[in-house]
C-alpha cells in the first residue's frame, strides 16, 4: 500500500501529535479529564525533571567551603562589579582567599581597575547570588545552581518541539540532569555554563521563530476546494514572514553569551547561517523555484539585522558599568587621543584598546596546565579538571578507613552518557547527510558552534569543562537516536517492545553510572580505594 504524502502545511509545520490518555484512564480518570491530564504532560514532565535537576544541584550547595579552581577569579570579581561596577584588584589568592573564607571576614578589594581576560556579563549573573546571599560559597554558586537547574526545563520544552515528542524532549532533560560535568559547573561560580544557559535560550528561541513564521506563509498559501494547503511560486518566493521577534530575542541572547565568554560569537556566526538554512527550505516547500535568490532578497538583509546589531547592542550593554566607571583598567585610554578613529566616542575606543589587549593576552596564553587537555579527547572525556581534591588519613577529618579517604569534586561528565553521544552524533551525521533530517542539522551545527572552533587554539591553555556549552546538544543527540530505536510510527509491536528494552536499559545504565560517580561529583568523604575505583582512565588521575 503506498504511503500517504505529507501535505505542504505538515511538512512546513508538523503537528504535534495528540498525547495518549490511555495512563490516566488506567488511574481511574473520566475520558475529560484524563484528556486534560494528558495535554498538562507538556509542562508536566518537564518541570519534575526540572525539580529532581534543581533537588540534587542545591543540596549542600555551600560544600566545600573553599574556592575551587577559577572560583578564586570569578566570585571575587562579581563582588568587585556589584559594588564598583567593574572589576577591581584583589591581594595574591593565597591573601585573598582565606580572608574572604574566614570567620570575620576580610573583604582585601581595591578600587583600582584590574585587567581580567573575559566580559562582566557572566560575573554580572554570579553577582546576583553575591548580593541575595553574601559573598560566601552558597551565595557565589547559587545562580550557576538556578542556571543549571532552568537549563534543563528549557531543554525538555525544546527537545519537545524538536521532536513533537514530550517523551524525547524530557529523556534529553534527564540526562543532562544527572550529567556530571553539568552537575558540578551548576554548583560552580565559572563562566561556562552560562555561556550554555544564554545559548540553549537562543537555540529555543529559534525553534519557536523557526514555527511560526513557518506558520504565517501556511497562511498566506492558498488551498483547493477540499481546503489542502497548495504550494503557491509567488507566495513561496515573495510572501512575508511576518514580525520575528523571537529572532530578535535570540540576538539579545547570543549578545549575552558573548558578554559571557568569546566563544559565544561562534553561535551567533553558525545559529544566523542555521536559520537562513531554515528560510530557504521553508520558501522551497512553499513553492519557490529559486529559494535561495528569494532568501537573498527578502529574507537575509532582516535576518542579518536581527541578530548581529542587536547582539553587538546587547553586548556593550553589558558593559555599563565600565562605561559609567571613572576607574575600570582602561577606561580614560582614548581620552585625548587624537588619530584617524578620532571621530568614534573616546569610550567605545577605550573598550575597543582593552579587548584588543584581551585578545592578545587570550592567543598568548600558553602557560602549560597539569590538566589542560585537547578538545579530540573532550567527547570521550580524555582529561577532566579536579576543581577540589582533599585525601586523609585515618582518624583526620572524621576519615574511619585504615587506607585513608579522599574528597573531589571532578568536572567529568557522566562516562556511559558522554560515549552513548558519540555514536548518537555518528546517527545524526547519517540522518543529515543522506536522509536531510532538519533536527539532525540543527543539533549537529549547535555542537559544531561549540566544539569546532577551539581546535583553532590547540597550542593555548584549554579545559575539557569548556565542553559544557554543547553538552545540551549531545543529550538531544542521544534522545533522537533513542527515538529512533524505539522504531517508526508504524513499527510492529514485538519491534517496538525490543525498542523499549534498548532505550530504558541505556537510561538506566546512564542514571547508574551518575549515581556510582556522584561521591566525586558532590565532593563525599570515601575511602581511597573506592575512589581509585572511579578512576576508570590513567587520565583521570
Amino acid at each position: 500500500m503506498p504511503t500517504a504524502r505529507t501535505g505542504t502545511a505538515e511538512r512546513l509545520v508538523p503537528g504535534f501529535p495528540a498525547p495518549p490518555t490511555h495512563l490516566w484512564r488506567v488511574l481511574g480518570c473520566p475520558p475529560g479529564l484524563a484528556h486534560r491530564a494528558a495535554g498538562a504532560t507538556g509542562w508536566l514532565g518537564p518541570v519534575l525533571v526540572a525539580v529532581l535537576a534543581g533537588v540534587i544541584r542545591f543540596w549542600r550547595l555551600g560544600r566545600p567551603h573553599d574556592l575551587m579552581f577559577d572560583e578564586t577569579y570569578y566570585a571575587k570579581d562579581a563582588w568587585a562589579q556589584l559594588h564598583l561596577g567593574y572589576e577591581g584588584v584583589w591581594p595574591d589568592r593565597k591573601i585573598a582567599d582565606p580572608q574572604v573564607l574566614a570567620d570575620p571576614q576580610v573583604i582585601p578589594l581595591s578600587d583600582r581597575g584590574a585587567f581580567v581576560a573575559h566580559p562582566p556579563m557572566g560575573k554580572w549573573v554570579i553577582s546576583v547570588g553575591e548580593w541575595l546571599f553574601g559573598l560566601d560559597p552558597f551565595g557565589w554558586r547559587f545562580m550557576t545552581a538556578v542556571l543549571g537547574t532552568l537549563s534543563v526545563l528549557l531543554l525538555c520544552r525544546i527537545g519537545r518541539r524538536l521532536f513533537r515528542s514530550t517523551f524525547l524532549g524530557c529523556l534529553a532533560g534527564l540526562l543532562m540532569a544527572v550529567d556530571g560535568l553539568h552537575y558540578v559547573l551548576s554548583r560552580s561560580a565559572l563562566l561556562d555554563l552560562v555561556v550554555m544557559f544564554f545559548v540553549l535560550c537562543a537555540f529555543g528561541c529559534l525553534l519557536i521563530d523557526r514555527d511560526r513564521s513557518r506558520e504565517r506563509l501556511v497562511r498566506l498559501l492558498p488551498r483547493s476546494d477540499t481546503g489542502e494547503v497548495r504550494p503557491d511560486e509567488d507566495v513561496g518566493a515573495r510572501g512575508g514572514m511576518g514580525w520575528r521577534p523571537w529572532r530578535l530575542a535570540a540576538g539579545v541572547l547570543l549578545g549575552l553569551a558573548a558578554g559571557t565568554k568569546w566563544n559565544g560569537l561562534y553561535f551567533l556566526v553558525f545559529f544566523g547561517a542555521m536559520t537562513l538554512l531554515w528560510d530557504v527550505a521553508a520558501r522551497r516547500v512553499a513553492g519557490a523555484r529559486q529559494p535561495y535568490r528569494a532568501v537573498l532578497g527578502k529574507d537575509l538583509g532582516w535576518s542579518v539585522a536581527s541578530l548581529v546589531p542587536v547582539a553587538v547592542v546587547t553586548y556593550l550593554a553589558t558593559w555599563s558599568g565600565w562605561f559609567m566607571s571613572s576607574d575600570g583598567y582602561g577606561r580614560h585610554w582614548a581620552d585625548g587621543r587624537g588619530g584617524s578613529w578620532a571621530w568614534v566616542p573616546a569610550p567605545l575606543r577605550s573598550l575597543w584598546h582593552y579587548e584588543y589587549q584581551v585578545y592578545q593576552f587570550n592567543i598568548g596564553l600558553h602557560t602549560p596546565h597539569k590538566y589542560q587537555s585537547n578538545p579530540w579527547s573532550w567527547t570521550v572525556l580524555g582529561r577532566p579538571v579536579p576543581f577540589h581534591f582533599q585525601s586523609s588519613s585515618y582518624g583526620q577529618d572524621g576519615c574511619k578507613e585504615a587506607g585513608g579517604c579522599a574528597r573531589e569534586i571532578i568536572a567529568l561528565g557522566t562516562p556511559l552518557l558522554w560515549w552513548s553521544a558519540c555514536f548518537a552524533l555518528a546517527y545524526l551525521l547519517y540522518r543529515w547527510a543522506l536522509r536531510r533530517d532538519w533536527r539532525a542539522g540543527a543539533v549537529l551545527c549547535a555542537v559544531a558552534a561549540g566544539w569546532l572552533p577551539w581546535f583553532m587554539y590547540q597550542d593555548r591553555t584549554i579545559f575539557s569543562f569548556y565542553a559544557v556549552v554543547f553538552l545540551p546538544y549531545l543529550c538531544l543527540a542521544v534522545a533522537m537516536t533513542a527515538g529512533a530505536l524505539l522504531g517508526p510510527a508504524g513499527a510492529t509491536e514485538r519491534r517496538r517492545l525490543w525498542g523499549v528494552a534498548g532505550v530504558g536499559a541505556l537510561t538506566l545504565l546512564i542514571l547508574w553510572n551518575f549515581v556510582y560517580f556522584f561521591p566525586i561529583y558532590s565532593g563525599n568523604m570515601i575511602p581511597t580505594d573506592s575512589w581509585r575505583d572511579r578512576m576508570w582512565l590513567d587520565t583521570w588521575v
